[in-house]
């Protein structure tokens, strides 16, 4: 989740100047970069619960930690809520205190990899210190709703009034989920376009192949994804697979009319946000918002509001690939492996698209269901969600391998997806695993997966 905007930008007084905005992110392929995203659980390792922010041991205090590595603080009334640093990286927190990097657009995998590591090494410090731990998975294993501590950040405080009127699982979507997530560029709308149809159809690929859900309050819940399954009754008008991306004349434009009639969280005026939900930008952008009436919108508003939906890939000046599970380190780095491997290069991008691009919605729809419940062995047509992952990580692997990015030691990128081909051609999901060892070694007991998993 965004930090509070910093400026306001110009007023917004025609739907042109949105559909500028998100074609200002195409870029020639020289300019073209990777962003990661991954969140984290945060737990007090003398009892296994989830870390409130408040207190010696707190999230307040892992912050405060970390301003020994140069971070600059983002606070919120008072409270730090947010590291920033002039890497262009920064670290924000979900609503229940999931601790969430995001990194700087770079140039390879390989320096993703580098930025993950020098994180994890900053945070273990001041955990160790602190008595905290941090474990990825993609829903949190043990703790029960009501358990977990709200951050001290406004939007929330809106956010979670709102999703009950919306869906069943909407506050387990903020306080019980991780993720990781992968940005990519685009060099045209065409070029966009494309890319948004092929991720589309394929995040489900993703979701099984990253599957850690499969605990909810310290028993099976018969998922391989819980959290893929939260989406599905967290708020029907901002989150699902978006069949009019695949219409005919899709482009910027269209994207900007489904953002305009998703209703709005809040707006951010003098420090503080204004409950603004169920009303309207296009209100807004007449000068009829009923929480801000004869005021028209900025960018900063735009952009604000282009956060608040969770589609399975989301549009800004980028695209990100939203479908997949919080994991442990290999699997971080993998991920944008995965979608740079099938975006950056021409072939295997095409390659995708081909497999892709006959696949009704009915299809594409009954295989997003299934992949919670069924994670490889969820269908399509005549074929097992395992066999098209092996086709897809051949072409990111070619595509990897074409786009011949060497580190130091003259190694390419294409042994980030090796965790990826193990699960694969497995044919279990991380989450199957994790069941076997619930079953077995862990005797029915989740304690053992923190020390485990833990980073």
């Amino acid at each position: 989740m965004s930090a509070p905007p910093k400026a306001p930008g110009v007023p917004i007084t025609d739907k042109r100047q949105l559909v500028e905005y998100h074609a200002s992110g195409t870029k020639p392929p020289a300019a073209w970069r990777v962003g990661t995203e991954h969140e984290k659980f945060v737990f007090r390792k003398s009892d296994l619960r989830r870390a409130p922010y408040e207190g010696p041991d707190g999230i307040g205090a892992l912050l405060e930690g970390l301003l020994r590595f140069g971070w600059e603080p983002v606070r919120e009334a008072g409270n730090i809520i947010a590291l920033e640093n002039d890497a262009r990286c920064s670290i924000t927190l979900e609503p229940g205190g999931q601790f969430e990097l995001s990194g700087a657009p770079l140039e390879t995998i390989h320096q993703t990899c580098d930025e993950v590591h020098e994180h994890l090494r900053q945070v273990k410090e001041v955990c160790d210190e602190l008595g905290l731990g941090m474990i990825g998975l993609g829903f949190d294993p043990k703790s029960r709703r009501e358990e977990v501590s709200w951050m001290p950040k406004g939007r929330y405080r809106i956010m979670r009034d709102y999703m009950p009127k919306k869906g069943s699982l909407g506050l387990d979507m903020m306080l019980r989920t991780c993720t990781v997530q992968a940005n990519l560029d685009y060099q045209s709308e065409a070029d966009m376009v494309k890319k948004f149809r092929v991720s589309l159809a394929l995040q489900p690929v993703a979701v099984a192949l990253f599957a850690t859900s499969p605990f909810t309050e310290g028993k099976p819940n018969g998922f391989q994804s819980y959290r893929s399954h939260i989406w599905t009754d967290t708020d029907p008008d901002r989150c699902g697979t978006l069949p009019f991306v695949f219409d005919d004349g899709f482009g910027f434009e269209r994207y900007v009319d489904y953002l305009l009639d998703v209703p709005m969280y809040f707006v951010y005026r003098d420090s503080r946000y204004i409950d603004a939900s169920g009303q309207s930008f296009r209100d807004f952008m007449a000068g009829r918002l009923p929480a801000l009436p004869g005021e028209l919108p900025t960018m900063a508003d735009w952009i604000d509001h282009s956060t608040t939906v969770f589609p399975e890939v989301r549009l800004k000046t980028f695209l990100e690939m939203r479908g997949a599970d919080g994991g442990p380190w290999r699997r971080i780095c993998a991920l944008p492996a995965l979608w740079a491997g099938l975006f950056y290069d021409s072939g295997a991008l095409d390659a995708a698209d081909d497999l892709v691009a006959d696949w009704t919605a009915e299809e594409r729809e009954a295989m997003r269901a299934e992949v919670p419940r069924m994670g490889l062995d969820a269908r399509i047509r005549s074929r097992t969600l395992r066999d098209v992952a092996l086709e897809v990580l051949d072409m990111a692997r070619d595509g990897l391998h074409r786009r011949a990015r060497r580190d130091r030691a003259g190694e390419d990128e294409t042994h980030f997806l090796d965790t990826l081909f193990s699960i694969a051609g497995s044919g279990r999901t991380p989450a199957q695993d994790l069941i076997e060892d619930y079953d077995g070694r862990w005797r029915g007991d989740l304690a053992p997966l923190y020390q485990d998993h833990a980073y």
